[in-house]
């Protein structure tokens, strides 16, 4: 079983009250079993939402609101969700401070990017998860 996030799939859960639907994820999950999940929306965060970004170890808005507690809930309620489901492979959103697999955005709100995981991908992988992001399929 996959786990997919939700916004690639095109939910409207992306910070900005949109998707990141992504022809490339639809293709790889042809014929494949998967469910889908967005921890940010599954910790209570709404959508659209102010964006959030990870610096020194800590996930804060834009509006510098340290809202760490929420993507920690967020990432426990997604490996719950996993081990109910079966699920041993994920395919998360690149650079997302929940769900970035190789890169996550470093705090300054700039763009910029650094070597990382989101808070639900570290978890995932630390419980045996197998991940990718869209950009690796």
């Amino acid at each position: 079983m996959i786990l997919v996030s939700a916004c690639l799939l095109g939910h409207n859960c992306k910070y900005n009250g949109g998707n990141n639907d992504c022809a490339a994820v639809h293709k790889f999950l042809e014929g494949k079993e998967y469910v889908f999940f967005c921890p940010e929306r599954a910790s209570g965060l709404p959508a659209p939402r102010l964006p959030s970004e990870i610096r020194d170890g800590r996930v804060f808005s834009k509006a510098g609101q340290d809202v760490t507690e929420e993507f920690r809930r967020g990432a426990e309620k997604a490996l719950a969700f996993c081990r109910d489901k079966g699920v041993t492979q994920a395919v998360l959103k690149a650079r997302s401070p929940s769900c970035g697999v190789h890169a996550v955005y470093d705090g300054s709100f700039t763009g910029k990017t650094v070597p990382g995981m989101g808070v639900t991908a570290r978890l995932l992988a630390e419980n045996g998860i197998e991940l990718l992001d869209e950009e690796d399929l």
